[in-house]
């Protein structure tokens, strides 16, 4: 299991990448964008979001940040993004019982923002915000995704 500091940004996810992999000497950098999986045909996103930032992790002295863009048509979701509250805490975990446990203990007086759920990026996936206003995310697979995605280019 890893907790990880999980920073969102307004678009501009790549930049800070680049910055802190710089900043912090980074040994290891990955990073899928939106348009690195594939696309509901049904659902199309605008060019704009698919060259945004889904998921990444720069390594760095033996820790790990992790990043993403905050798509604007997600916004109504998870609200517009505020410096300052861009971080959340990314629970990663290969135990699903443990997962869920984590997530049903967090969401009580809190808000669910995405149930575990099966998705295209992991077998157990979620969002909530705990009732102190922190936000969550769980993921089973956040490692396997950024490799699978990335060997696959």
């Amino acid at each position: 299991m890893s907790v990880i500091a999980y920073l969102n940004f307004d678009g501009n996810t790549e930049e800070v990448i680049d910055f802190y992999s710089e900043a912090l000497q980074a040994n290891e950098v990955k990073k899928v964008k939106f348009k690195d999986i594939p696309q509901d045909p049904s659902f199309p996103m605008p060019e704009n979001e698919l060259n945004m930032i889904m998921e990444s992790s720069i390594e760095f002295a033996g820790g790990k940040l992790m990043m993403s863009d905050i798509l604007p048509s997600m916004k109504s979701t998870t609200g517009e993004l505020v410096k300052g509250n861009n971080v959340l805490i990314s629970i990663i975990i290969d135990d699903k019982q443990a997962l869920e446990h984590y997530f049903d203990n967090l969401a009580a007086g809190g808000f669910v923002i995405m149930p575990l759920s099966n998705v295209p990026w992991s077998s157990c996936f979620g969002m909530l915000v705990d009732k102190f206003g922190i936000t969550w995310k769980f993921n089973r697979d956040a490692e396997r995704f950024l490799n699978q995605v990335i060997s696959s280019r």
